[in-house]
């Protein structure tokens, strides 16, 4: 049921002095956008005649066929709270539509919605819990952002070495006027690095809530003179950023991955669910981590997953079930890193989970051990295999697996492929740094 009305949303904008809003929608790559109206257009806003030019966003739709609809979700509405209190600025986030009235299929909320329909068909609702990392950057003299932290703090250390602690303070609590609850903060492994966790919900709302906690960290630290990245691995040879994403379908009111008659109190929804993700986790990979960066931070040595294997406890395999149970039962899936697009993160990761279900699929035997101190030759013994070693083979891995094709639907597939090829070409003919380095004397 609906928390606001359209006379909700008029009214709150008369009577709490709100001059612009905006009109917020994420495009396939994950890069959030937005159109800012004034007060006088809510009406117009909420009756779903805001109109946008695809054409200009990489990856909706062609010039010919440009002009797009936004739907807000009336519920999403927020005031930012890092605007000025004198002539406020509130948001909506919206879904796209074509001019007939129907979804646009390249909106990445969509395709989400899709994935929790097809969910809801077998009785599921399918909450989602992210641990999301980021470091924050000192700037030069004219802005721009360096690699250095002024930071000397470690694994949950605090001020005066974590020089971070008070914008991660203020980004809480701003968070919160928003309706988030904060769950843990802390300083992460390496220098400038940071963890925030806030309460699992449903996957729509933790997908809508990723966009925007990503919108105040940024907006945040640049007020205090730093700025924040979401990229995987910014400095090389300490340990990268991820998104834990931590799953659970919930029946009737109960969390089915919970069966307190098994050993390791999974249900059989459970672990057929690993077994899913397992099958289909290389086809995820260009979406969980969609950078040439990425792959990077998969690499031995940084507490980054990048063997196929699950684990009660054991924090080297690519999937853990954390230690608590009953109703707070979840998978954790520890590939996925911050720069991914939320909603097509979870809607693959769904519905990779529910074709285990539906197969019946059993994962194969837990590994206990530390994977990231076996050989290859034990690693192979086992079955373990890995992820995508980069951009490229997790692309090639993308268009073989049907399922998660048909997940993310022709168009936003056909758009992101390409997409994601053209920044693997990029890479791939860019003389950098290194090689300067290294071979312009030598030879």
């Amino acid at each position: 049921m609906s928390r606001y009305t359209k006379e909700d949303i008029i009214r709150r904008v008369r009577e709490d002095d709100i001059e612009f809003i905006r009109m917020q929608f994420t495009d396939i790559f994950g890069q959030l956008k937005n159109v800012a109206i004034t007060a006088s257009q809510i009406e117009k806003a909420v009756n779903n005649e805001i109109m946008i030019d695809g054409s200009s966003i990489e990856g909706f739709v062609r010039i010919n066929e440009s002009d797009q609809y936004l739907h807000p979700d009336l519920d999403t509405f927020a005031l930012l709270p890092w605007r000025p209190q004198s002539g406020k600025v509130a948001r909506l986030i919206c879904d796209v539509y074509n001019p007939d009235g129907t979804p646009f299929a390249g909106d990445p909320r969509g395709v989400l919605k899709r994935a929790l329909a097809r969910a809801a068909k077998q009785g599921y609702a399918f909450n989602v819990g992210p641990e999301m990392e980021f470091f924050l950057f000192q700037t030069d003299e004219a802005g721009r952002p360096t690699t250095r932290t002024g930071d000397e703090a470690g694994y949950f250390d605090l001020g005066p070495l974590d020089r971070g602690e008070s914008t991660r303070r203020e980004i809480c609590l701003a968070l919160e006027q928003m309706g988030f609850e904060i769950e843990a903060s802390h300083h992460e492994v390496a220098a400038g690095q940071h963890e925030i966790d806030f309460k699992y919900t449903d996957a729509l709302t933790a997908a809508d809530n990723i966009m925007t906690f990503k919108l105040a960290v940024k907006t945040l630290a640049q007020k205090n003179g730093l700025h924040a990245t979401f990229m995987p691995k910014p400095v090389f040879g300490i340990n990268g950023s991820g998104m834990h994403t931590n799953m659970s379908l919930f029946k009737d009111g109960k969390n089915a991955f919970a069966d307190p008659q098994d050993g390791r109190g999974l249900s059989r929804d459970a672990y057929a669910f690993i077994a899913g993700l397992l099958s289909h986790v290389r086809g995820m990979a260009a979406v969980t981590n969609p950078l040439v960066n990425s792959y990077k931070r998969l690499v031995p040595g940084y507490e980054a997953p990048c063997y196929l294997a699950w684990s009660a406890s054991n924090r080297s395999a690519l999937i853990r079930i954390p230690a608590a149970r009953g109703q707070a039962t979840r998978v954790e899936l520890r590939c996925p890193d911050p720069s991914c697009n939320p909603y097509l993160n979870m809607a693959v990761c769904l519905a990779a989970g529910l074709d285990g279900i539906e197969k019946g699929m059993t994962p194969p035997a837990e590994i206990t051990e530390n994977i990231f101190s076996m050989s290859a030759a034990d690693r192979e013994a086992r079955g373990i295999q890995s992820l995508p070693g980069t951009l490229r083979d997790a692309v090639e891995c993308l268009r073989a697996d049907d399922g998660i094709c048909a997940a993310l639907g022709e168009h936003v597939l056909s758009q992101y492929v390409e997409g994601k090829l053209k920044e693997w070409d990029a890479y791939r003919t860019h003389v950098s740094r290194w090689e300067i380095d290294r071979y312009l004397v030598l030879y």
